[in-house]
Formats: C-alpha cells, structure tokens, sequence
C-alpha cells in the first residue's frame, strides 16, 4: 500500500518576501573565540560577497572576560541570496561561534 499525504496536510509555505530593500548597508555580528586571525578570516570572507567593502567601518568589543570577540561587519546587501550565502560561508568558518 503506498503512502501518501494525510487529507489535512497543508503545502509547503513559499518562502516569505523579504522586509528588506535592496541594495541596503547591513550590518552583521560575528562572535568567536579571540584569536590571532579572526578578524582577517571575517574580513577576506566578507570581501568575497562584497568587494566594496570597507574594512575601516569593522566595529571590535571583547566579552566581559575577554575570551571572545564580537565583529561587526556592515556590508552592502544586494539580495537575499547574497546575504543567506554570506551567513552560511560565516558559520562554516572554524574560528566563528556565532552570526546574527
């Protein structure tokens, strides 16, 4: 006997639009553990989604107890897409914790 869907199954959402107006300058928080390196790895990561980016604009602040670092990187958001790779690629990254 094959399965199929229950009577009250509902489809699959499309995706939402998005609230955001592109082009757009965004701004992404990237926690990891501080170490040598880390904000180069966000940097040269950050360059290849967007090659306009400005490295001068990166905003730095420790945890209380100095173990971690916070790195915020504001890009210029051209779409969706864009942005759901560049947040993938970050979270990858062996060095990142966190992006939000």
């Amino acid at each position: 006997m094959p399965l199929s869907e229950p009577p009250d199954a509902k489809p699959a959402a499309p995706r939402a639009e998005s609230l955001i107006e592109y082009p757009c300058q965004f701004p992404i928080k990237v926690m990891g553990t501080k170490v040598e390196g880390l904000v180069h790895a966000i940097t040269t990561i950050t360059l290849q989604f967007d090659p306009n980016f400005d490295a001068s604009t990166i905003e730095l602040r420790e945890s209380k107890g100095g173990k971690y670092l916070g790195v915020t990187v504001t890009v210029n958001a051209t779409s969706r897409e864009q942005l759901d790779e560049l947040y993938r690629t970050l979270s990858t990254h062996p060095m990142v914790k966190v992006v939000l």
